[in-house]
């Protein structure tokens, strides 16, 4: 794949998972699985950063912040084509989606494939923890620190296979209008780009959690939920975006790799995939 990069982001500082350093392992472990023309991997710090909720209602926002610029800086190397972004945590993802909008504007979707809303704010999330309030923050209200240059509007989010959210998140789906398709309607692949289509955009930026996935097909994640997506499940619905609009950018998140046995799945699921990037490359400008 000449135009693909890659942005390895090992950050785990985003979790609250007791086992989130695996995903340092995880980024790598994915960076390993995706063939690219370029590898860049975004300098993030690994100290732990300040301890829960002592700054802005954000678990080590300190390491956050760094490694938003670090990540930022990375992408600035990118010379064009498709990127791809392994983490590491969902937070990782701010910064690829904020230059996908710099390039695409209102034209930009987002597909959020997620057990999970991310849609919480420091003042909402039980935790405390930013990969729950990441979506929320690219949607504008994020913390001092963790701000999108630019953000999108909720008619751009498409919340796909989310099946675990919290009141405050429901709420907000409810009085914002984000389209939510639940796993029963993932069942026709197609329904992911027709709520793409719907929103005018013509191109997509689409952001996978592997906990999007059911764990008995893949459990190496730090917040496992029952009744998910299974692998070809989740392909053909990315290859039905690609089937019909420029794929912006790729993101694959929340691997705690950990010695695990779902590995040759994983890697499968990866390669089914990739056409969908080479297929959406030449696809709406």
């Amino acid at each position: 794949m000449s135009e693909l990069t890659l942005i390895e982001v090992p950050q785990w500082q985003g979790s609250a998972t007791p086992t989130a350093r695996r995903l340092e392992q995880g980024a790598a472990a994915l960076a390993g699985m995706i063939p690219a023309a370029r590898h860049l991997k975004a300098d993030v710090v690994t100290e732990a950063g300040i301890a829960r909720r002592a700054r802005h209602g954000v678990d080590r926002l300190d390491a956050l912040v760094h490694n938003l610029q670090a990540t930022r800086a990375a992408l600035a190397k990118v010379p064009g084509g498709t990127t791809v972004t392994v983490g590491g945590d969902c937070a990782v993802d701010l910064a690829p989606i904020e230059a996908a909008l710099a390039r695409y504007g209102e034209r930009l979707a987002v597909v959020w494939l997620d057990a999970h809303g991310d849609l919480n704010t420091p003042a909402s999330s039980p935790s405390g923890a930013f990969h729950g309030m990441v979506l929320r923050s690219l949607l504008g209200e994020g913390p001092h620190g963790l701000r999108p240059l630019r953000t999108l509007a909720p008619r751009q989010v498409v919340l796909a296979g989310a099946r675990a959210l919290d009141p405050e998140e429901r709420t907000f789906i409810d009085s914002s209008g984000i389209r939510h398709l639940t796993v029963a309607a993932l069942a026709d692949p197609t329904t992911p780009a027709d709520a793409v289509a719907a929103t005018g955009a013509s191109a997509v930026y689409i952001h996978i959690d592997l906990d999007v996935l059911d764990p008995q097909h893949f459990d190496a994640v730090g917040t496992p939920e029952p009744n998910g997506l299974s692998p070809s499940g989740l392909t053909a619905a990315v290859r039905a975006l690609g089937a019909r609009f420029r794929i912006a950018g790729l993101a694959l998140t929340e691997y705690e790799h950990a010695h695990d046995t779902a590995q040759p799945m994983l890697k499968q699921t990866i390669d089914d995939l990739l056409p969908a990037l080479e297929s959406g490359s030449g696809n709406a400008p």
